[in-house]
């Protein structure tokens, strides 16, 4: 199996069987090569490695993504994160993370993501 196919795979199971082509269309619209590195890379080599759960990969990746402000990314790292087993509890926790070591900001950036995603996913929000 190749880094692509194993990405694709890895991605399909992330984001859902019905939502995968259209994720990997939104990677290739402007630069077909991005869509080809970002599955074989970051799917095919770094989300299928051994070590770490997918829950655990993802709650690191949106507090990284938080952290840095990338919010098309940290959009589709809560659907993932959700997908892959992370409760809203869990997320809203790795966030406070966030808010110490990238600022409070950074986490109300985040936090405002979180909601229009699980408004989205009709998810209800932390009740804490």
């Amino acid at each position: 199996m190749t880094d692509y196919e194993r990405g694709y795979a890895q991605f399909a199971q992330m984001v859902g069987e019905d939502r995968i082509d259209a994720l990997l269309a939104r990677f290739r619209a402007v630069y077909p090569d991005f869509e080809t590195e970002v599955v074989s890379v970051v799917g095919g080599r770094v989300w299928s490695r051994p070590g770490l759960d997918l829950k655990t990969r993802s709650l690191c990746s949106i507090c990284t993504l938080a952290a840095l402000g990338r919010v098309n990314a940290l959009r589709l790292n809560f659907q993932m994160a959700l997908n892959n087993g992370a409760t809203v509890e869990e997320i809203g926790e790795a966030l406070f993370q966030v808010a110490v070591y990238a600022g409070y900001p950074a986490m109300w950036d985040a936090l405002t993501m979180l909601e229009v995603v699980l408004e989205e996913a009709s998810v209800a929000p932390s009740k804490s």
